[in-house]
């Protein structure tokens, strides 16, 4: 048999042009720093052509729709607004978008996703609707509701979105048998650790990485807030002469202990002005990470970083409470008397049971490598 066998794939359809005006609102929603609201981006379009932008910077500003209006200027009358979250319809910090979506004269509005927050009365679909405006639901939902899967968990279920963070050598060890774990992994990928930082509200390690390693925790090398920094310190071991004690004043520092943890302790770690909140304690004698996550959504929590230590990590995938993961990992083996593992639980009974990235994403990070996405759990 002679020729070419192989078939072709017809190219992907092309976009349409409110798929082209949305893109461009996503790429808006990913910019500021919005926690504890959510991530929204908006572009005003008129004859074909981008007349304002405007994302929601920071909580208690002009909500991103308000910000692409003014930009707008007069040619706002008659316009098209792509926002990727549905316009507010409710009085908080600021006022409801949908009034000054419909007081600036706005013919047509394209929406990426309905809010999902089951707390707020009165849907903005619904008033933009009532006032004559055009209203297209759905353009790149998928996409929409990938911005703002944080505060959306938040919202729906009172609890942090988490991710999970490990940096681990090709045969899983985070330290050789000496206990030396600085460094695993190379520059690059430390770096993108404090970008990673950057975009979540608190980090959090356990008391056992927070006593070897004394870690800073901080956004470094990078444009961006240093997040809360979490200690789940069940018997409040936490040194008071570190660096996460030491500068407790200059950036937070939560410290989540058990009900029953030593009160001279907490006076000495409050003095310093750490925040010390008391959970119950799992069957292990360890703080239940459940309760602790509750307290953390509690005070405003919407994402949450754990960066270590093994037992820490374990706790989180034996209760299928982290939502995604970022693995780093070493082109180095430490052997098998390197310690600890990257994970310490029980674990799954058979492969097809284990937690995995659903959809996984791989890059270089120098001479490392890093995976990322969504993790699954298998009934």
């Amino acid at each position: 048999m002679s020729g070419d066998t192989r078939v072709s794939k017809p190219p992907p359809p092309a976009a349409t042009d409110d798929e082209t005006w949305m893109d461009a609102a996503i790429a808006q929603a990913k910019q500021g720093q919005p926690s504890p609201n959510p991530h929204v981006g908006a572009v005003v379009v008129k004859e074909g052509e981008i007349v304002g932008t405007g994302f929601h910077e920071k909580a208690g500003t002009e909500h991103a729709e308000a910000v692409a209006i003014a930009a707008a200027g007069d040619a706002v009358r008659g316009a098209t607004l792509y926002v990727t979250l549905e316009p507010c319809n409710h009085e908080g910090r600021t006022p409801p978008c949908t009034d000054a979506i419909i007081a600036a004269g706005i013919a047509r509005v394209v929406i990426g996703c309905k809010d999902p927050n089951p707390n707020v009365e009165g849907g903005g679909v619904e008033r933009l609707t009532a006032a004559g405006i055009e209203v297209v639901v759905g353009v790149r939902e998928t996409q929409a509701r990938n911005i703002i899967r944080s505060w959306t968990k938040h919202v729906t279920t009172g609890l942090p979105h988490v991710s999970l963070k490990l940096a681990l050598s090709l045969d899983g060890r985070i330290a050789t048998r000496s206990g030396a774990s600085r460094w695993v992994t190379g520059p690059d990928a430390r770096a993108k650790v404090h970008v990673l930082r950057a975009r979540h509200d608190a980090v959090a390690v356990g008391i056992g990485t927070a006593i070897a390693d004394d870690p800073r925790l901080t956004v470094r090398d990078y444009t961006g807030q240093s997040p809360t920094r979490v200690v789940f310190d069940t018997k409040l071991r936490l040194p008071i002469d570190g660096h996460l004690a030491s500068t407790a004043r200059d950036t937070r520092v939560w410290v989540v202990c058990g009900e029953d943890a030593p009160t001279h302790e907490e006076e000495e770690l409050r003095e310093l002005g750490i925040d010390v909140l008391r959970a119950p304690k799992s069957s292990e004698g360890r703080v239940d990470v459940a309760a602790a996550l509750a307290l953390l959504g509690q005070r405003g929590i919407v994402s949450l970083m754990v960066e270590g230590g093994a037992e820490l990590a374990g706790s989180f995938l034996a209760g299928r409470m982290a939502d995604d993961m970022h693995a780093f990992i070493a082109p180095m083996l430490l052997g098998p008397r390197g310690r600890p593992g990257a994970v310490d639980w029980a674990g799954p009974d058979t492969p097809a049971q284990a937690p995995r990235i659903a959809k996984p994403s791989w890059e270089l990070c120098g001479a490392d490598a890093y995976v990322h996405g969504r993790l699954t759990y298998p009934d």
